[in-house]
């Protein structure tokens, strides 16, 4: 069977820079192996985000993945939750929970770092045991993840109306007051108050830069059809992040978890691509998931972006297209959605993509794999959905 490698480099779209001579990271990022493939390869642009929802990477890879959001999606909370395999009730409702810094917790505070300065998972271990002692008695209960990204359950809190609080994304709001969310929260009691409880504890430890959490994106336990039913391939994810792993876990797939996979620049590229290659030995299809642009994107650094780009490009492009140069594997090499540098988050612009298959080259596609190039050829998908279907149906 015709093995089919979906290669995503997450928030890789975006915006022309005037301090990068107006180009677009991507468009001032070397980048030989898309070049190549998108010159002999199937150009064109895709709508991962479905109108009237929030331009997230949940969203987005649930749609590359094949899942139609507006049917599947509940919420951010529950996809990282399916990673950990957390036993849920039907009922529980599931938050992502940052650990963050603010200027402060009240109605003069600013949201200024999403990540708590990247903060690792060793550091952020010991914080989520003590707020986990805080919550005892509570209705809600934490759960460690990776880095900033953590877990707050909060038990039957679907059928409450906490289920219909809106706390924005933190790295929506970078740099901007959070007075709008903590009204929001006041009223909601049982949540603020143990938010504060949690600001007031990780304003005395001084061992990182984490001074609250802010829980959004909750939502009821994900439920996601088998992967292998509906498309007839024995699948894999590989990604540093819990999200993605988490889709993959819903749906069934193997999720293959490397050493040193950070979600950031100096992730482990050679172990993604060698465990790869090793699952296509007798797997059909891996969906190999780079956090590297996105996490520059929000730092709003865009010489480390262009960086991540070349990266992937040289790292997981390349090895992954030499290893397979002399099989009839097809190739679907995108982003997720666009993290401009300017913007510091996520916008809903159709992503650019290549599809290329090393034993049906074709010669009039783009010179290079820019986000103009892509919008310039006539192949526009509707929905991120329809690009597993469209890649499926190319195969050799």
């Amino acid at each position: 069977m015709t093995k089919v490698i979906f290669l995503i480099a997450d928030g890789m779209g975006g915006w022309p820079l005037e301090s990068l001579g107006g180009l677009t990271t991507l468009e001032a990022a070397q980048c030989p192996t898309m070049d190549f493939m998108a010159s002999h390869g199937q150009c064109g642009c895709c709508q991962t985000i479905p109108q009237g929802m929030a331009p997230g990477s949940d969203v987005a890879n649930m749609s590359l993945l094949g899942y139609d959001p507006v049917q599947y999606h509940t919420g951010r909370g529950p996809i990282e939750a399916a990673a950990q395999g957390l036993a849920l009730h039907p009922d529980d409702l599931i938050w992502r929970m940052n650990l963050v810094s603010v200027s402060d917790f009240s109605d003069q505070g600013t949201m200024l770092d999403y990540s708590a300065g990247h903060i690792s998972t060793a550091t952020a271990a010991p914080l989520l045991k003590h707020l986990t002692h805080l919550a005892q008695g509570t209705e809600f209960t934490p759960y460690l993840g990776i880095q900033y990204r953590h877990l707050l359950v909060q038990e039957n809190g679907a059928t409450s109306p906490t289920a219909q609080l809106t706390l924005r994304p933190p790295h929506d709001i970078l740099d901007q007051p959070i007075a709008e969310d903590l009204a929001q929260l006041a009223k909601h009691p049982n949540l603020a108050k143990f938010m504060t409880q949690a600001h007031l504890f990780l304003t005395k430890d001084h061992t990182s830069k984490a001074n609250a959490i802010w829980p959004w994106g909750q939502g009821r336990p994900l439920n996601l059809p088998n992967f292998t039913q509906t498309f007839g391939l024995q699948g894999a994810v590989i990604s540093a992040v819990d999200l993605v792993k988490g889709l993959g876990r819903a749906a069934g797939m193997e999720v293959l978890n490397i050493a040193g996979a950070t979600g950031l620049i100096d992730t482990n590229y050679a172990g993604k691509v060698e465990a790869a290659l090793e699952f296509l030995k007798h797997g059909d299809f891996v969906y190999i998931h780079v956090e590297a642009p996105d996490e520059c994107g929000h730092m709003g650094d865009p010489e480390l972006k262009k960086q991540a780009i070349e990266l992937f490009d040289k790292r997981i492009a390349a090895p992954m297209l030499a290893a397979l140069k002399d099989t009839d594997a097809i190739f679907l090499l995108t982003c997720d959605h666009f993290t401009p540098v300017t913007q510091r988050t996520h916008t809903p612009d159709p992503v650019p993509f290549v599809m290329y298959s090393p034993r049906r080259p074709q010669t009039d596609g783009p010179a290079v794999f820019t986000e103009a190039s892509a919008k310039a050829c006539p192949t526009f998908l509707k929905s991120g959905q329809e690009l597993m279907a469209f890649v499926l149906d190319n195969r050799p």
